[in-house]
């Protein structure tokens, strides 16, 4: 259920509503947007009357919600979620935020190089993998804890925010001092444990979409951070597996105005996995803006030739600035601007 207060509403008002919705058994969420405060309630209650809540005082309106995520949907924040950073980055306003870095952090000179040219092209965060899930045990695992500690030794050497991914519980804490923003990457999409925990760590996320995940289902992943109160979450489209074999994923850029629709979370486009070959990463890049992303998450390293994973969906460091100067000519026809 959703509880919209009126603008005019007072903290009593608001307390007397939560009391009401806790005593019948829902699990209470607030959020305080620029007109009014929205009262969520996650639980299945077995008897309740809506219209008991219209007419209590303060109230502007109640109703029961049909999907079956309830904090991921858009009528928890109706204004949308922006995610404001320490250094007052902002992801889900007016400006696309750029994400960009190497696969995997390889060495100091290499991370410093590609930070260098990541804030040189207009870029906000550095991104890179510190633990590296493969597919193949065989390959470079990523550098761990030390990874960890060049990428914010870098970061605040060019000013960049860091977001890297996690793969297990046991690394949070680890994380923590180092990183910025926990990404949770397509392998881990229903990890539903390391979902839970992260919902209780107030640093903000970027959950991808699966590689054979519903959009519903990617809500329904989202709920499970937003349900541990931690709302400071991004969502990020990163292609699909289907039956096409060109590219190494199928970048479903319809994905984005929908979850816009649905969702009140920021919603990211990561076209770099989306099609896996570095040369449709600009256009992919560039229709997903189009279609209302409010940031992007590509790979670029200083060498791709020479990298030691995904170097064949890397955008080389001219290929970054370039898109760049293309986005910031593209931005404002669609309402948006790029530093």
């Amino acid at each position: 259920m959703i509880v919209a207060m009126q603008d005019t509403a007072s903290e009593e008002h608001i307390q007397r509503v939560i009391e009401r919705m806790v005593e019948l058994g829902f699990n209470v969420h607030r959020t305080t947007g620029a007109a009014q405060t929205i009262l969520a309630g996650v639980g299945t209650p077995e008897h309740f009357d809506v219209a008991e809540f219209k007419v209590l005082g303060g109230v502007h309106d109640a109703y029961r919600i049909s999907s079956p995520y309830k904090l991921a949907g858009r009528n928890f924040r109706p204004e949308g979620t922006r995610i404001i950073f320490p250094n007052g980055v902002v992801v889900g306003g007016k400006e696309v935020i750029v994400m960009a870095g190497p696969c995997s952090v390889e060495s100091r000179e290499q991370i410093l190089d590609s930070a260098k040219k990541v804030a040189a092209a207009g870029g906000k965060f550095l991104r890179g993998g510190a633990y590296k899930p493969r597919s193949s045990p065989y390959s470079f695992q990523g550098m761990g804890v030390e990874g960890l500690k060049l990428l914010r030794e870098v970061g605040d050497e060019t000013g960049l925010l860091v977001i890297t991914e996690v793969m297990e519980i046991s690394q949070i804490e680890i994380m923590l001092p180092y990183i910025d923003c926990f990404q949770i990457g397509a392998r881990n999409m229903q990890n539903f444990n390391l979902l839970r925990e992260l919902g209780h760590v107030r640093k903000p996320c970027l959950l991808k979409r699966g590689i054979s995940a519903t959009i519903e289902e990617v809500l329904l992943s989202a709920e499970y951070i937003l349900s541990g109160g931690n709302y400071d979450l991004m969502l990020c489209e990163r292609g699909i597996r289907t039956y096409e074999t060109a590219t190494r994923n199928t970048m479903d850029i319809s994905a984005i105005p929908v979850l816009k629709k649905l969702t009140h979370l920021p919603v990211l486009a990561d076209p770099s996995h989306g099609v896996g070959i570095r040369d449709f990463v600009p256009a992919m890049a560039l229709a997903s803006v189009a279609a209302g992303a409010d940031g992007l998450l590509m790979e670029m390293h200083p060498n791709p030739d020479k990298a030691m994973s995904d170097g064949a969906q890397s955008m080389y460091p001219d290929q970054l600035n370039h898109l760049v100067e293309q986005l910031r000519q593209l931005a404002p026809i669609v309402g948006r601007n790029v530093a």
